[in-house]
């Protein structure tokens, strides 16, 4: 008897959902599908844009499924997975992450009857490997290269690749002028790979056509000392010097122990402070540049010095900025001013500082070396501003794609339909029940 009593024996805590087997599994289905009908309005040129607010209380206005998948707060596991489709479609190829939701939920809702009917969820997914392979074959077949045409041909195609990223989007109306805009920038940094090389910057005010494109950097105007006034806004090729060193007089008061025996000789230390950034400055405008940047502050007795020989200077220039500068200029940011030569110095045609909306923007254009490109959209709220520039992420992610991979296929869900035509061809011809996991594959593909 005493064996027949032992204590029952509680591993999980409790409340703990132990549902196995096919319950778990519709539930699992059920949850994806729930994921999956929120972004399915946002789908295709007529999907609507989700109005998303979180407990901070910041509000995102979005199209972009990867965006509104992060914002979503998803618990259960089975739908987490679902959002990781979703980040990774995104990081790779930067559009279709709606998609990708959309066809992982339909398939799953394709297989719910044959699992609530007893069929092992092995014969299912295995016969729906067969038809994605089957399915990617038949892509390759019908994909039409646009290798060794053109540039102006291809510029075209890529143009009407961006335009179809962004016709579901809020900047649709404006499609033509972005997706132009767009190849030029992808075009303009060539077959550099860092995405950071596109700069986009955000300026409130004005419509959408106001945005521009930059052959080069801008950013805003940084924060600036007294003299900055006096300094010239408008340089025809000036040479570019870039800084990772303040340029302040600063007492060199940190952990320096200075003892005298005489007051008369606290005016050489003094001296000797004033004396050491006299001299790094003297060697700045040696170097014949004419525009000095800095990631670090540039005081006020610098900025008057430069005013003074005709030199402009912004101070606490963002890291990615800087790095941006110095890729398309050319030049090489020094941590020292001793031993500036002409090859660390950047050059561009064009130097200005323009007015941007209520922003005074720092614009270098006309940049030899070509890596760089900077895209300044203008708009009305900001909410609308930044999901313009994620939606402009998507296309550039796709041009570059394009330029990569130079095969294309027909889009608004016509090589869906042209693939799901040729699996339930294919399916006629098999025996048994993969004819109709299969055929419930074609299926799911018809969502789009």
């Amino acid at each position: 008897m005493s064996a027949m009593m032992q204590p029952q024996i509680i591993l999980l805590k409790e409340g703990t959902d132990t549902s196995q087997g096919k319950a778990q599994l519709v539930s699992n289905i059920n949850a994806c599908n729930a994921v999956a009908d929120v972004v399915r309005t946002t789908l295709g040129p007529r999907g609507m844009d989700k109005l998303i607010h979180d407990d901070k209380g910041s509000v995102t206005i979005s199209n972009d499924g990867a965006t509104i998948m992060k914002l979503l707060d998803i618990v259960h596991p089975a739908a987490k997975i679902l959002v990781d489709i979703a980040k990774s479609q995104d990081s790779e190829v930067g559009d279709g992450t709606t998609t990708v939701v959309l066809l992982a939920g339909e398939f799953l809702k394709e297989a719910k009857p044959f699992i609530e009917d007893g069929v092992h969820p092995q014969n299912l997914i295995r016969s729906y490997r067969i038809a994605s392979n089957l399915a990617l074959e038949k892509v390759k077949e019908l994909a039409v290269s646009i290798e060794g045409k053109s540039l102006e041909e291809k510029k075209s195609l890529l143009a009407k690749c961006a335009a179809t990223t962004l016709s579901s989007k809020l900047i649709g109306g404006e499609k033509e002028f972005f997706a132009s805009m767009v190849v030029d920038a992808v075009i303009a940094i060539g077959h550099e790979d860092r995405l950071n090389m596109i700069g986009i910057k955000k300026v409130p005010g004005g419509n959408m056509r106001d945005s521009f494109l930059v052959n080069g950097v801008a950013f805003k105007k940084t924060f600036s000392y007294a003299g900055f006034e006096q300094q010239p806004k408008k340089f025809l090729n000036p040479k570019i010097l870039l800084l990772n060193i303040e340029l302040e007089l600063k007492s060199e008061k940190e952990n320096a122990e200075i003892r005298l025996s005489d007051p008369s000789q606290y005016q050489s230390i003094v001296d000797a402070e004033w004396n050491i950034i006299y001299d790094k400055l003297d060697k700045c405008v040696q170097s014949g540049a004419k525009v000095v940047l800095s990631r670090l502050a540039i005081g006020d007795l610098a900025t008057q010095y430069f005013a003074d020989r005709d030199i402009f200077c912004a101070g606490r220039v963002t890291e990615e900025d800087l790095h941006r500068v110095a890729a398309a200029t050319g030049g090489t940011v020094q941590t020292s001013v001793n031993n500036v030569i002409d090859e660390v110095l950047g050059t561009c045609e064009l130097f200005e500082e323009r007015q941007v909306g209520n922003e005074r923007f720092n614009i270098f254009s006309g940049c030899p070396s070509g890596l760089t490109a900077t895209i300044v959209l203008r708009g009305g709220a900001d909410q609308f501003i930044e999901e313009a520039e994620r939606s402009l992420h998507d296309a550039i992610m796709i041009v570059r794609r394009a330029m990569k991979n130079s095969t294309v296929v027909a889009g608004g869900g016509a090589i869906d339909m042209e693939i799901s035509r040729y699996l339930r061809q294919h399916a006629r011809t098999i025996a048994g029940k993969s004819q109709l996991f299969i055929n419930s594959y074609a299926k799911a593909l018809e969502v789009f």
